[in-house]
Order: C-alpha cells, then structure tokens, then sequence
C-alpha cells in the first residue's frame, strides 16, 4: 500500500469532511492516479479540458493565468491540499487556468467523471464531493473580499497566518502576484514588519 496515498487521500478528506466514513475513504483511494512532477513541469495548460481534481500529496503547486502579458497567481497549493480549475471541470471547457509544479511534487488525479459515478451510489463520497465545492465557494469569495477591502499590508498579514508555508516556500514574484502587489510593494511590506 502506498503511505503517501493514504497519508493523502486523509488530510484531504480531514480537511473538508472529517466525519467521512472508512468506507468513502477507500472508495477514493481506488480510483485516484499517482502522477510525479518536476519543479517547473506545467500539470494543466491553457486551452486544456480539465478532467481530474488534484489531492497534493508532496511539494507545491500554484494555479495561475495571463493578464495582459503577465502572469498572475491564483492559488498555491501544498501537502494535503485539493485544487483544482472549478469552471472548466465543471462546464467540460478550455481553462486559462493552468497548474504548474513549484517543487518536484507527487499528485494523485481524482478523475471528475469517476467521482460523480460514485457521488451516485455514496452517500460519504457525495457528501465530500459537496464539501469540496462548497469551501470552494468559499475561498473565492474570502479572496475577492480581501482584494477589494484590505490593504497590501493585510493581505500579506493574512497570507503569513493562514497558509505560512506560501511564504516559506513559494517565490517572492509569485507571491506578490497572488496577494495583486507588485515585488516592490511585496519587499516594502515585508521589511516593514
């Protein structure tokens, strides 16, 4: 049995709906696909169908797009994380966001079509299949609120407390990108802690 997958498939499940059943938890393991990357290997590109939810069982991933010639991060992801591009899983379309390795990383693919198979006959898989979208929602909605009401100083306040491992462990440009600062504004907020 492979101890990351386990190890993996339980932080993910603990993190969105702790009370899921043995059960449901072997239920996902049987159809998730280990897949290894690179540092810099790109796991979703741009005009991709995404196809799969992404449980991190090792390294950091980060999900970003291209405004105006540049590239923004949207999301970082690490051990134990779920990610993955909501609106082209969902609607079968081409995605601008794409998911990239920030370290060599280990993955394991949660194909979409498997799951809904089994959000049909399992009441826990369908039940964290919902938790999953909902914390979602969630994120999304935490994240605009904070671009549209925090100042930079804030947004890296609140990026050291909730996910310190971003800051220890993702790239200076990227994080800046993320918290919608530019690298400048990113090394005076830092320095003025």
């Amino acid at each position: 049995m492979d101890t990351l997958l386990k190890e993996t498939v339980n932080a993910a499940i603990n993190s969105r709906y702790p009370g899921m059943a043995i059960e449901g938890r072997k239920q996902i393991e049987e159809i998730l696909i280990r897949k290894e990357l690179h540092k810099g290997e790109v796991l979703l590109k741009e005009g991709e169908i995404s196809t799969n939810i992404v449980l991190v069982g090792k390294g950091m991933l980060r999900q970003f797009y291209y405004k105006n010639g540049k590239d923004v991060t949207e999301h970082f992801s690490y051990e134990g994380c779920i990610t993955m591009c909501i609106e082209s899983l969902l609607k079968q379309e081409p995605t601008m966001l794409m998911a990239e390795a920030l370290e060599d990383s280990i993955v394991y693919l949660l194909p979409f079509r498997k799951l809904l198979l089994l959000t049909e006959v399992s009441f826990e898989v369908n039940m964290f299949y919902r938790k999953v979208l909902e914390y979602s929602l969630i994120v999304s909605q935490v994240k605009a609120d904070s671009w549209r009401f925090e100042t930079a100083r804030e947004r890296y306040l609140n990026l050291l407390k909730n996910q310190p491992e971003v800051v220890k462990r993702a790239p200076l440009s990227h994080i800046a990108s993320y918290l919608l600062m530019t690298p400048e504004t990113l090394s005076r907020v830092r320095s003025s802690l």
